[in-house]
C-alpha cells in the first residue's frame, strides 16, 4: 500500500489512477495517523516552492513525515514540487524547505540556454542514470519522462544525484539519500517509463 500525502498542492487523482492502472494499491491521506503507518509514501506537488511548505506546514503533517521518514525510514518518493521540497530552500521563495536532502532549488539560468529553448522547461526529455539504484530498475536506456519546470535541484553533495538531464546544460533530474527519493519529472504523465519507475517504487 502506498500513502499519496493530501497537502491540496498535488496532481493526487493522476498519481492514484497511474498507480492503479499497474496493480498498485493506494490511498489519499491527510489523516497523521494514516501517514505515520504508511508502508510508502509519495508526496505530490505542483506550482509555488512557498506554496507547497505553507500547505504542509497548515496541514500539520511536518513532524510525522519526519518521524515516518527520518526516524522510521519509510521510503518517500518526492514528485515535482514534492521532489523540490526535501532541499534546504528555493531560489523560488524565501520558506525553508524540509531540509531532508542537502540540496538547493535554482531557476534555469538563461544565460547558459539558447533562446530556442523556453523556460519553463516543459515536455519528454531523457534521463541519464549517474548511480544504481532499485528505483531505476529494468528502466530502458532511452527512457523519457515527462517534465514541467521552471526551477531544478542542485544537490550539494554528488552521491545524493540519481539521475541528470540536459535543457541548455546539465541539471539535476533525480536524487536519492537513503530511503528518500526525489524526481523533477512527473511518473504519472510519463507512459510506460512513468509505470516502470512506480512499479519500482511499490517494491523497494
Amino acid at each position: 500500500m502506498i500513502t499519496i500525502i493530501d497537502y491540496r498542492a498535488g496532481n493526487i487523482k493522476s498519481i492514484q489512477n497511474m498507480l492503479k492502472k499497474i496493480g498498485v494499491e493506494s490511498m489519499i491521506s491527510k489523516n497523521p495517523v494514516e501517514i505515520a503507518q504508511a508502508e510508502k509514501l509519495i508526496l505530490p506537488g505542483v506550482g509555488h516552492f512557498d506554496f507547497g511548505m505553507k500547505n504542509l506546514k497548515e496541514s500539520g503533517l511536518i513532524d510525522v513525515l519526519h518521524e515516518a521518514v527520518i526516524t522510521n525510514k519509510t521510503p518517500l518518493l518526492g514528485i515535482c514540487l514534492g521532489a523540490q521540497l526535501l532541499g534546504n530552500s528555493s531560489e523560488e521563495g524565501t520558506e525553508k524547505g524540509l531540509g531532508w536532502i542537502d540540496m538547493e532549488v535554482v531557476k534555469f539560468d538563461s544565460s547558459k540556454i539558447d533562446a530556442k529553448l523556453k523556460v519553463p522547461h516543459m515536455g519528454w526529455n531523457e534521463i541519464e542514470i549517474q548511480q544504481s539504484s532499485k528505483l531505476l530498475v529494468n528502466l530502458e536506456l532511452d527512457a523519457r519522462f515527462y517534465f514541467v519546470h521552471t526551477y531544478h535541484m542542485k544537490p550539494n553533495n554528488v552521491k545524493d544525484i540519481l539521475t541528470s538531464s540536459h535543457y541548455g546544460y546539465n541539471f539535476t533530474s533525480a536524487v536519492k539519500r537513503n530511503n528518500i527519493y526525489g524526481v523533477q519529472f512527473h511518473p504519472e504523465k510519463s507512459h510506460k517509463f512513468g509505470m516502470q519507475l512506480l512499479s519500482n517504487f511499490s517494491k523497494l
